[in-house]
C-alpha cells in the first residue's frame, strides 16, 4: 500500500475490534470483481466489496480501483483490509486517511492496520473535563 510521508499522531478514544480475521490483501495490477458499495450510517463512502481471483472478499477503497466496467477493476497499488485492534489511551501514528478510516501504526509495538477516524483524537488535542 502506498503511504504518504505525512504522519499524524493520535490517541485512541474508543476500542475497536476487527470483525474480519482473514482480511483481503491485493497486489498492484491484480484484477478484482467489484460488488456492493458500503452504505452504512457511518458515512464511510467509497468502500466497495471486492473479490480477488482466489475468492477472498473484503472492503476496498474506490480510490485504488481502476474500473474496467461496472463489475471489474484493476488494483492500482498494494492494499490490505487489515484492521488494527485498539484500546482507549493507546498512541498511534496515522499514515493515510481514506473514507473515514486511517491506516495507523501502534507506537508501542509497531502493529499496523486500519482504524475508524471516529475512534481517534489528535494527540495534541486538549482534554476537557
Amino acid at each position: 500500500m502506498t503511504v504518504s510521508d505525512t504522519s499524524f499522531h493520535y490517541r485512541v478514544t474508543a476500542a475497536h475490534r476487527s470483525e474480519f480475521p482473514a482480511p483481503i490483501a491485493l497486489a498492484a495490477g491484480e484484477t478484482v470483481a467489484v460488488g456492493e458499495r458500503y452504505a452504512g450510517p457511518e458515512g464511510w463512502d467509497e468502500w466497495y466489496c471486492c473479490t480477488n481471483g482466489t475468492g477472498v472478499s473484503g472492503w476496498v477503497p474506490g480510490q485504488i480501483l481502476a474500473r474496467n466496467d461496472e463489475d471489474v477493476a484493476q488494483v492500482l497499488e498494494d492494499y490490505t483490509a487489515r484492521e488494527l485492534d485498539v484500546d482507549p489511551g493507546q498512541m498511534l501514528c496515522g499514515r493515510r486517511h481514506l473514507n473515514g478510516w486511517c491506516w495507523c501504526e501502534r507506537e508501542a509495538d509497531g502493529a499496523s492496520g486500519w482504524v475508524p477516524l471516529s475512534h481517534l483524537q489528535p494527540a495534541d488535542a486538549e482534554h476537557t473535563a
